[in-house]
C-alpha cells in the first residue's frame, strides 16, 4: 500500500469517526485536539504524504480505535506508528 493510499484510508477512517482533518501551515507536525467541542486532527500541509500518514495514525490512536473494525493493514500500521512513537 502506498503512502497516498494509506493516507486516504486514514482520512476515511477519521471521517467515519466524525473527526475533521485540517491541513494548515506552521512550525509543527500535527496531532489530535479539541477546538470548541469539535474533534479534529491538524496536520502540517507542507509535510510529504509519507510523514502525514504517521501523524494522522497517531492522532486516530489518541481518539481510541480499539473497538472499531479496521482493515488489518490499517490497524497494523497504526500500531506500528504507536510503537515507533513510544521508542522516540
Amino acid at each position: 500500500m502506498t503512502h497516498e493510499q494509506l493516507l486516504n484510508e486514514l482520512e476515511q477512517l477519521a471521517f467515519n469517526c466524525g473527526i475533521a482533518i485540517r491541513y494548515e501551515k506552521g512550525d509543527f507536525d500535527g496531532g489530535y485536539c479539541v477546538l470548541k467541542a469539535e474533534r479534529l486532527i491538524v496536520i502540517n500541509k507542507r509535510l510529504a504524504p509519507a510523514r502525514r500518514a504517521p501523524v494522522l495514525a497517531q492522532g486516530l490512536a489518541e481518539v481510541g480505535i480499539d473497538e472499531m473494525y479496521l482493515k488489518p493493514a490499517i490497524r497494523e500500521y497504526i500500531e506500528d506508528e504507536l510503537s515507533r512513537a513510544a521508542k522516540s
